[in-house]
């Protein structure tokens, strides 16, 4: 499968892309994947820039992932939307899906999470895209658990369980694989907490589903 990351320091942030290829070729999905990253970067500017587009268009890639700055679609969400048309409209010309990555609020303002929930959830049903639903997750843990810690220390970025609990939901949401029982190392994730963040990945994902 190849997929092309589009957003900014919380998709780059811990190599998310290369902790989905990890767990998915755990399962045996050979995963090829591109970044393209800019801090603080909104879908507008990386739709302006034309890189992304170029990507697109030439790439011949299966699923395009969008991650729009964190902030956002709690502040504009007409602003999101929009640019998620115009980016799911050049991923369908070029023969590719889109996903959406649904990120979290910061740390010390849970409360926005549930603007950002329905930001990218209303754009992934009107424009059929697959929603990667991170930021649920995440809300759900924290409401469960104190550690290990999902942000960085500056209350907004993730730390590294917070990009392997990210990582886990991909496989699940986008590659519809379970993560439970996965052996693969993780530099500076302790195994246990690794085996927890897969179970607790799988288990909330199932009772959303359900």
């Amino acid at each position: 499968m190849r997929i092309l990351f589009v957003g900014n320091s919380f998709t780059s942030r811990n190599n998310l892309p290369g902790l989905v290829k990890g767990l998915a070729g755990a399962r045996g999905i050979e995963v090829e994947h591109k970044l393209i990253s800019a801090g603080g970067a909104s879908l507008r500017q990386h739709f302006n820039a034309g890189k992304a587009l170029d990507e697109i268009a030439g790439g011949g890639f299966d699923t395009v992932v969008l991650q729009e700055q964190s902030t956002l679609p709690i502040k504009s969400p007409d602003r999101f939307r929009e640019s998620a048309r115009d980016f799911a409209e050049a991923i369908t010309a070029a023969g590719a899906s889109t996903a959406f990555y649904l990120t979290w609020a910061r740390r010390t303002a849970p409360e926005t999470q549930q603007a950002l929930t329905q930001a990218y959830g209303g754009a992934a049903v009107e424009l059929g895209a697959t929603l990667v639903p991170v930021g649920m997750v995440w809300e759900r843990f924290l409401s469960q658990y104190d550690e290990p810690a999902l942000h960085d220390t500056d209350n907004s970025h993730p730390a590294l369980a917070g990009s392997y609990l990210a990582a886990c939901v991909f496989l699940i949401a986008l590659l519809n694989e379970d993560p439970v029982g996965i052996d693969v190392p993780v530099k500076g994730l302790d195994p246990d907490t690794a085996a927890f963040l897969r179970q607790s990945a799988w288990d909330i994902c199932t009772d959303m589903a359900a």
